[in-house]
């Protein structure tokens, strides 16, 4: 009986050896892909401040105005005017099926467009 008994111990033992050496190697891998991951975050931050200065750098006015004016003859572009606006009611929506709108408030602030 006592046989049996330390078998099943030590059985028992190496089971949970077992066990903990496995759990420990999955907790070791799960934070070496952490890891990695923080490293790609950090990876793509740094790109995407490099892309929004990129942007900015590009968009000035001052550029975008001599880009313009280079390219007159071929795009024709011209600043913007208060006239090339209009109304939200000068858009033609399709019309919604099955939605209701209430009390619809203008928010427009210029007047006898």
């Amino acid at each position: 009986m006592r046989g049996l008994m330390y078998v099943l111990t030590v059985g028992l033992v190496i089971g949970l050896a077992f066990w903990a050496y496995r759990e420990n190697y999955t907790t070791q891998t799960a934070l070496d892909d952490a890891e990695e991951l923080q490293i790609q975050i950090g990876e793509a931050r740094d790109r995407l401040a490099m892309l929004k200065a990129e942007w900015a750098y590009l968009n000035r006015p001052d550029r975008l105005r001599d880009l313009a004016d280079l390219n007159f003859e071929r795009l024709q572009l011209l600043p913007l005017r208060p006239d090339q606006f209009g109304r939200i009611e000068q858009v033609a929506y399709p019309p919604l099926e099955g939605v209701e709108l209430e009390d619809i408030t203008e928010v427009s602030n210029q007047e006898g467009l």
